[in-house]
């Protein structure tokens, strides 16, 4: 099962990275639950994503730390490309059938920037 849940959270950060945003419709379950968002379903991921894209075309994420335990992954996270700021993230995953179900995440990302 840990290797299931590395590779899901792998995936999404490969897809963010290569600003392949429909890989989040494959990526996430149809039911995701994102608690930051408060949304439900991958699109509003996909929507998220573009955002951040749009208004920063260089940003990527790398994985500093990942921990799986059972069905979930925590991620610790720098986010490069984005100018005056290399802010990070926490992130935590439910993985359900190799797909991210649901999220939680805390970020230092200045929103003025």
């Amino acid at each position: 099962m840990s290797d299931q849940v590395r590779a899901a959270a792998l995936r999404m950060y490969t897809a963010f990275n290569d600003h392949d945003h429909a890989a989040a419709l494959e990526i996430l379950t149809p039911d995701f639950y994102s608690h930051p968002l408060g949304t439900t379903g991958p699109q509003s991921v996909v929507e998220s994503w573009q955002r951040l894209h749009d208004t920063f075309p260089e940003a990527r994420v790398r994985v500093e730390d990942m921990v799986v335990e059972g069905d979930s992954v925590a991620t610790r996270l720098s986010v490069h490309g984005i100018p005056g700021q290399t802010p990070m993230m926490l992130e935590m995953y439910r993985v359900r059938d190799g797909r991210i179900a649901e999220l939680w995440a805390l970020t230092s990302l200045r929103r003025d920037a």
